[in-house]
């Protein structure tokens, strides 16, 4: 236990984390997880409905987009989420979690909604931006709360079971557009505009759960707010009592730093030797899978109409198994994040998933696979890139200070999208219009390549952070 006498002035010594991290699984804990894990599902289903309307778009009957304004809407979406990450999670560690995860999502409601009242690519493509603003926000601001929410002992599973949501609101998305399309339901004409639509319902209930998810007691800590943080804790304690009968007493005590500067100014940390390390760790983590992701989605539709006859109008069945895997993988070994243990873990799921990449890559190389061979394949490397991509992301919320969370979040998570949306589209676009199996294989070789990089950084480097409290791995 620290002694008090060391203590400097703008040090607290607090049990509250301790009594956050030894409470246990209860609904409250799941009310909050839902309500704030929302916003992957949210993400997903901007994907699917943006990719399955991609095609009506083009109409003359909706906006008579081009492929290059397709895809000129589709960056701005991404540009959108780095400059929301960015904006929003350095405004999350000045001004509380609490505050930003409420006025992210209200930013995402009303973009969504003016999206399907375009009438002209630039309003068309500013309400894109504007949406990705508010889900790259939601990003840094519901990650870092999340974290400092959870008991340290659950942390990894619930990270990686809530991002594995991402995937069900791909589905959904997806089943959504093709509904509205329908000439049954809405028609071209008026089916994208409500398809758009379709995350309002969903938003608005958690808007409302939300008002009930209190402020990070760990974040008013460290803004001399001691008795709101213990009014929460205590209000969060009488809850989980009430289901699950008197708490144990918790006698341990950890050290807190107080904020002295911005966020920005505190970024330098990241400079420093006991964090340096911990920096490049998680950028390679989080480029690497961000760089396997886009090079597979961007490019499997691609090679299965040109290299295995699939139709047109069946490419999106293909995206189907895929999702399923996402979603599975993360649900099955999830929990090994916190039993078996980090390092082990997200290093393994790693080299599975860039092993799994090279064995498809040498298959299709040799014309070996049929195309259910070829999905299978793609499905059985995602099972586990679910994982490592979810670790990737629980690794930058943990290994940083309380007084920066938010902003190293959203400066990974800024850096990650970008190299999967320049790069990655970059690279395969070129080597797809080669028209050859061999240009395709030294791409995937790089994807994977990256894959089994990262899984050899985090085996030699990689932090033990399992059951462990926030204040102890940072």
């Amino acid at each position: 236990m620290p002694d008090e006498d060391l203590l400097t002035s703008r040090e607290i010594l607090t049990d509250i984390p301790p009594r956050l991290d030894r409470l246990p699984w209860s609904r409250w804990h799941l009310r909050m997880a839902f309500a704030l894990g929302i916003t992957f599902l949210l993400d997903g289903l901007e994907g699917g409905v943006g990719g399955s309307l991609a095609g009506a778009l083009k109409d003359p009957a909706a906006l008579h987009f081009t492929d290059a304004q397709l895809g000129l809407a589709s960056t701005g979406y991404l540009f959108g989420t780095v400059l929301g990450a960015l904006g929003f999670g350095y405004l999350a560690d000045r001004y509380g979690r609490k505050s930003l995860f409420t006025w992210t999502l209200v930013f995402y409601v009303c973009a969504t909604a003016l999206t399907a009242f375009s009438w002209s690519l630039p309003t068309f493509l500013i309400c894109r931006m504007m949406t990705g603003a508010g889900i790259g926000g939601e990003y840094t601001a519901i990650n870092s709360a999340i974290d400092e929410l959870i008991p340290a002992r659950v942390r990894g599973r619930v990270n990686l079971f809530i991002g594995s949501s991402f995937w069900v609101g791909v589905i959904l998305g997806s089943l959504v557009a093709v509904g509205f399309l329908s000439d049954r339901v809405f028609g071209l004409r008026l089916g994208w505009r409500f398809a758009f639509l379709s995350g309002l319902p969903i938003a608005m209930v958690v808007l409302y759960l939300r008002r009930h998810i209190p402020e990070s007691p760990r974040w008013l800590l460290t803004h001399s707010r001691d008795s709101e943080a213990g009014q929460v804790i205590e209000t969060i304690e009488h809850e989980v009592e009430a289901q699950l009968g008197r708490l144990a007493q918790e006698e341990r005590t950890v050290r807190l730093q107080r904020r002295t500067k911005d966020p920005i100014e505190s970024l330098n940390v990241l400079w420093q030797p006991r964090y340096r390390g911990r920096a490049l760790l998680c950028m390679v983590l989080v480029m690497a899978q961000s760089f396997f992701y886009n090079s597979v989605f961007f490019s499997a539709a691609l090679i299965l109409l040109r290299f295995y006859g699939l139709s047109a109008a069946h490419a999106g069945v293909l995206y189907l198994p895929l999702a399923v895997t996402n979603f599975i993988g993360p649900l099955v070994l999830g929990r090994l994040v916190d039993t078996v243990g980090r390092r082990t873990m997200i290093a393994l799921n790693f080299l599975l998933a860039g092993s799994a990449l090279m064995v498809s890559n040498l298959l299709f190389l040799r014309g070996g696979l049929n195309i259910v061979g070829q999905v299978a394949w793609w499905s059985v490397a995602f099972f586990f890139a679910a994982n490592a991509a979810g670790s990737a992301y629980l690794t930058t919320s943990e290994l940083f200070p309380q007084q920066i969370r938010a902003t190293a979040i959203a400066v990974f998570y800024g850096f990650g999208t970008l190299f999967a949306g320049v790069l990655g589209p970059a690279v395969f676009g070129a080597l797809l219009n080669r028209g050859d199996r061999l240009p395709i294989f030294w791409g995937f070789t790089a994807s994977a390549g990256a894959m089994l990089i990262a899984a050899l950084v985090q085996a030699i480097w990689g932090v033990a952070a399992e059951g462990k409290s926030l204040e102890d791995v940072a």
